[in-house]
């Protein structure tokens, strides 16, 4: 199976912010929001991925990402030109997905829980057809909302419906089998002039192939397209940072778990590649006469504190 994120969109709903830099850059308490997604995807065993972003965005992403292998994993990219909706998104994986499955995620959604990854693994070696998941919340109008059959099958989804028939709304995370490309390039657009996500998996959904996994009330899950969703998911990563005493959503730490690296990459920009004149600062100039040199910053000023030895596990689950 191969990884899909989606980090393309106009945003509308985060202006002005999102007149200068891609949403899913932005930052989501002390990381980029992409960071959250990204890490999921390296924790669930997913090795090549596709980062889809638009194309003044695209440069940004690969300063951010590299090919991936600070990470252990491979990564690659494609550009939207234009917001054609989620599905859209399949069209433009195709070569980079091939004969196989997919999972999409989308940029901007976050997931944090003791039990997501078990959930999320277990989804994995069930999953036939088309895979999605839920969460109750409290105002499924806002969403795309599921019925199920006893099955856990799916039986009817409805996008921001006026009287929902459910609480169950559908989360920015798709599991897909190899006909979701012929079926997002067989999808009609909407009114929108985009291909709807919904649309494509309905067509699962009246062939009997589309399974909903409930995620739990001790999952928590952000869609992080608001001002005020993305205050509160930074908020909550601040707090859950605090209680584990470790970073939450590091694709780093994501990759040293699953033994794809030995040893933490430094942050900052990810390496050029080989060949790529490293811009060098420019010279600093002597100080001139008579001036007074500033003075040494005292050790232990970065702003760590605590002795390396009592670091835990950035991606330790806590506890329920």
């Amino acid at each position: 199976m191969r990884g899909i994120i989606l980090a393309g969109g106009s945003a509308t709903r985060l202006r002005p912010l999102t007149l200068v830099s891609s949403k899913q850059l932005l930052p989501v308490y002390d990381k980029p929001m992409i960071y959250y997604p990204l890490s999921l995807l390296i924790e669930l065993g997913l090795r090549e991925i596709l980062v889809i972003a638009a194309p003044e965005h695209r440069d940004s992403y690969e300063r951010l990402l590299g090919d991936g292998s600070r990470f252990g994993i491979r990564l690659e990219y494609a550009v939207q030109d234009f917001p054609r909706g989620l599905a859209h998104a399949l069209l433009l994986a195709r070569t980079f997905v091939g004969d196989g499955s997919m999972c999409l995620a989308l940029g901007d959604n976050l997931f944090h829980g003791p039990k997501l990854q078990s959930r999320l693994r277990d989804a994995l070696l069930r999953h036939r057809g088309c895979t999605l998941f839920s969460r109750k919340v409290a105002n499924p109008e806002q969403y795309g909302v599921a019925t199920v059959d006893a099955l856990g099958r799916i039986t009817s989804l409805v996008e921001k419906p006026e009287r929902p028939r459910s609480s169950l709304a559908v989360t920015g995370l798709y599991l897909y089998d190899n006909d979701a490309l012929d079926k997002a390039a067989g999808l009609t657009p909407s009114h929108r002039g985009e291909l709807e996500i919904t649309d494509l998996n309905r067509s699962y959904v009246q062939e009997g192939r589309a399974t909903l996994v409930e995620l739990g009330d001790d999952t928590t899950w952000f869609d992080t397209g608001t001002p005020d969703s993305l205050l509160d998911a930074a908020q909550y990563i601040r707090m859950q940072q605090q209680l584990q005493a470790a970073p939450v959503g590091s694709p780093a730490e994501s990759a040293l778990r699953a033994g794809l690296i030995d040893r933490e990459p430094p942050e900052g920009p990810a390496p050029q590649s080989p060949g790529t004149p490293t811009p060098q600062p420019p010279e600093r100039p002597a100080p001139p006469p008579h001036s007074v040199a500033a003075p040494a910053r005292p050790a232990g000023s970065s702003g760590r504190t605590g002795p390396a030895g009592h670091r835990r596990s950035l991606l330790t689950e806590p506890q329920p």
